[in-house]
């Protein structure tokens, strides 16, 4: 199970709009309404990583950015508008991880806003600081198993969509993560999306993440503006999308990842984790 945009349970309202918006979007937001619209709109998620973890997610899709005119070269979470510093993020993960010494995280750093090298080595250094041995390097796919990760006391995925990944042995490469992504506010359109791109899904040698979210356009936000993505999209449609998840196999060719917006609405997490007991009945009819 995993979570879209997990780090959004909290930004910024005070901080200045992103780096990831529109310019057209940053003059607009110096009116202070603004800001809360598009909070309502940025927020995809109401757990903390913490409870996130506790609630079951174990992929967590992470977008970062420098704040342009700070000085240093601290990262945050961002998505319109800026959220927690991505140490603090990764200190509470490792704080579960500790005590949770089996179980497994993967960590998608996937958009980057506003950073050159110097962000990035600063970025790796935080991650290296923050997780050391837990980290596991880069391995064939196939070969990473639960009783891998344990016996070498590996915990940590983390997939890096930047070149620099080439240059650290812990940093997996964005291309082993695919995650397609359907870019539409039609739930019908969602799910036969998802279909498709489970047909095209790599046979071996790569995760794969199917996004079970909609997108709001433009006109969406602006005729449901204070509505919010919540009550305007997630509330109506998470049943047909929940029904869609119990009707999937997981194993080669199907559901590997898959993650939600508002994880705790319905019994996301659960409802994914049941599907590999479909693995273990079929382990148990083959012998």
């Amino acid at each position: 199970p995993g979570s879209h945009d997990s780090f959004s349970y909290w930004v910024d309202e005070k901080s200045p709009v992103g780096p990831d918006q529109a310019t057209a979007i940053k003059r607009l937001a110096r009116i202070s309404l603004v800001k809360k619209i598009m909070k309502k709109w940025s927020v995809t998620q109401n757990l903390t990583f913490k409870e996130q973890l506790e609630g079951g997610i174990r992929y967590f899709d992470l977008r970062v950015s420098s704040k342009p005119g700070e000085i240093g070269q601290e990262i945050y979470f961002i998505h319109g508008l800026f959220g927690i510093k991505v140490w603090d993020g990764l200190k509470e993960i490792n704080t579960f991880l500790e005590q949770h010494p089996k179980e497994v995280v993967f960590l998608d750093f996937n958009h980057f806003y506003a950073m050159d090298d110097s962000h990035h080595f600063f970025l790796i250094n935080r991650i290296r600081s923050a997780f050391g041995s837990k980290l596991c390097s880069v391995e064939c796919v196939e070969d990473i198993t639960l009783q891998y990760m344990w016996e070498k006391k590996h915990q940590v995925l983390i997939f890096y969509h930047y070149p620099l990944y080439r240059e650290y042995a812990f940093l997996w490469p964005g291309n082993k993560m695919p995650a397609p992504w359907a870019n539409t506010t039609n739930v019908h359109k969602l799910l036969q999306f998802l279909e498709t791109t489970l047909e095209e899904r790599s046979r071996y040698g790569t995760f794969h993440v199917s996004q079970a979210i909609l997108t709001p356009r433009v006109k969406t936000i602006a005729r449901h503006l204070i509505r919010g993505l919540k009550n305007t999209l997630v509330h109506r449609n998470l049943p047909m999308i929940l029904n869609w998840v119990k009707a999937q196999k997981p194993g080669v060719m199907g559901v590997n990842i898959i993650t939600s917006d508002f994880v705790e609405l319905v019994d996301f997490a659960a409802t994914v984790i049941a599907l590999n007991d479909l693995l273990l009945e079929e382990d148990e009819s083959s012998t």
